[in-house]
């Protein structure tokens, strides 16, 4: 049995962190009894939601017992002391695997803390399991479902993050995102996601692609800021990056006064009833004197808008060159273990020259340098964060052709990961009783603007359900 047969935004209540802390300070709750009823609703579950790789169940409630002492004594190392959080298996754990979603990494154990585990860590938060992802951080799905509907994809790659905080398994998990795999996923499950500019939290050991970025899953935004800034103020951001800054607390909720909305390759592909979701909810906006511009309304947007079409197979094709020496060293050592889509994918980009992938690069600053030039126009971008709910994904049909996006379609995530800008996906619609979320995106350093943007919508503008 899932959590919720059919989601309401107006209803639905997330599991939360930030709102849980007074009582451990005055000593009526702790962080280990509410380990133990994170650890309640995983037994209740996991067996339909499988969102997990990996579980560590006793290192966890020692590490919820240390958090309760800090909190009795009034020294907790931060406000998430104590907060259970998973941790995509992309990531290195030193006490648990990491085996990436693939059978040929099976047993993989390096016994290593990425850079953000270790600052979560310093920050006394509860690393409490390794949430399944898609293979290889791609899109070859695991077995994790959507919690509102165990038929369809909970999105990918960060698949388990996002189905683990739907589920009330834990208040946050880190994803990560090289197209779509932090926005869609949550968007999909009805959470609350930034996906930091690029470089802003370390990506420790996963440096190899100039497109991904690690990011919080959360049911609240201020369980997501609160995250995002411990482990970006400890670890810092990638090399050469100055990694997300802002306030230690959620900022304060901001409203935007223009809006740039974008269509992208996504608006024909999007159902009926989003949109009408999605005409509801621009119309609120304006009623709160937020002013909508459109491609129509000035040339330079139009020009981005062009400037986008064709942005997932750009950002794909770039992602798969950069990958296609690790990936073919795995494929010719452990093929076994490695899934056709996969071995399709690098065959395909091994076609490709040096010159190709400069001109790939090319298209990239090009598209970076229309976002930028819209900068003085609008506060903020605003557009879906997936392309309806979550698809329908009953496997793949033995003798038939793979399906090209089993996790769902990542058209509208894309452009924020190609232009190296913050995104923040914000659970505001409900189509045919499922998630679908929308999201705010600024420029690059714009982390804490968007969460205060985001904050504003999430608190003023009344969610909407459809069919």
């Amino acid at each position: 049995m899932t959590r919720a047969t059919r989601y309401d935004p107006k209803r639905f209540r997330a599991l939360t962190w930030f709102d849980a802390t007074a009582a451990f300070a005055d000593g009526s709750d702790s962080p280990r009894n509410y380990l133990e009823r994170c650890l309640e609703a995983v037994d209740a579950l996991e067996p339909v939601v499988q969102a997990f790789a990996a579980l560590n169940r006793e290192t966890a409630r020692a590490a919820a017992d240390a958090s309760t002492t800090r909190w009795k004594d009034g020294k907790p190392l931060s406000p998430i002391d104590g907060m259970p959080v998973g941790i995509k298996d992309l990531l290195e754990t030193k006490d648990m695997p990491t085996q990436l979603g693939c059978a040929a990494m099976t047993g993989n154990f390096p016994k290593n803390d990425n850079a953000a585990v270790w600052a979560l860590r310093q920050a006394g938060a509860v690393i409490f399991g390794k949430t399944v992802t898609a293979e290889l951080g791609g899109n070859h799905p695991g077995p994790t479902t959507n919690p509102f509907d165990p038929s369809r994809t909970p999105g990918g790659s960060s698949s388990g993050s996002a189905a683990a905080v739907a589920a009330g398994f834990m208040p946050a998990a880190i994803g990560s995102q090289v197209g779509g795999s932090i926005i869609r996923p949550a968007a999909y499950c009805g959470n609350f996601a930034l996906k930091p500019s690029q470089g802003g939290i370390h990506r420790g050991e996963r440096q190899a692609t100039s497109m991904s970025t690690h990011g919080p899953h959360a049911g609240s935004i201020e369980d997501m800021w609160q995250v995002a800034i411990e482990v970006a103020s400890r670890c810092g951001g990638d090399p050469g990056r100055a990694g997300i800054q802002g306030p230690m607390t959620t900022p304060t909720a901001a409203k935007p006064d223009r809006l740039i909305l974008l269509e992208t390759d996504g608006w024909a592909r999007t159902d009926a009833d989003s949109h009408a979701a999605m005409d509801e909810l621009l119309e609120s906006l304006r009623s709160r004197g937020v002013q909508i511009l459109r491609r129509g309304d000035h040339p330079l947007i139009e020009s981005l808008e062009q400037a986008l079409v064709g942005a997932g197979d750009l950002a794909n094709t770039i992602t798969a060159w950069e990958n296609r020496w690790t990936l073919r060293n795995l494929i010719d050592n452990r093929g076994d273990g490695v899934s056709e889509r996969i071995k399709a994918r690098v065959g395909v980009v091994e076609a490709l020259s040096p010159d190709d992938y400069r001109q790939l690069l090319w298209r990239r600053e090009n598209l970076r340098a229309a976002w930028r030039m819209l900068a003085p126009l609008a506060d903020a971008f605003f557009t879906f964060s997936c392309p309806g709910p979550a698809p329908l994904w009953p496997g793949d049909v033995p003798g038939q052709p793979l399906a090209p996006r089993p996790t769902g379609d990542a058209v509208f995530n894309t452009p924020s990961s190609l232009a190296g800008a913050p995104a923040v996906t914000i659970p505001m619609l409900a189509v045919n009783g499922l998630p679908v979320g929308v999201q705010v995106m600024g420029q690059e350093g714009d982390d804490a603007r968007m969460t205060a943007f985001a904050r504003w919508i999430h608190l003023n503008i009344d969610p909407v359900a459809v069919g």
